[in-house]
């Protein structure tokens, strides 16, 4: 899976440990994420999905 999460914090212009704390995660999980080393939840997906205002297909996608 692929995804666009750094890219969406970029534009934002939020560190990973904002970003972690507006959802509930640690800095550490969004690190994950980013590297897609970790496949978040769909809860996790959703919470993402309402910060940055945008859905779910907006980040993440099967290669």
């Amino acid at each position: 899976m692929k995804n666009r999460l750094k890219i969406e914090r970029a534009i934002l212009d939020i560190t990973q440990e904002e970003l972690a704390k507006k959802i509930g995660v640690s800095r550490q999980t969004i690190n994950s994420i980013e590297k897609n080393r970790y496949v978040p939840s769909t809860e996790l997906a959703l919470r993402l999905s309402r910060v940055f205002e945008k859905g779910v297909n907006d980040f993440f996608s099967l290669d």
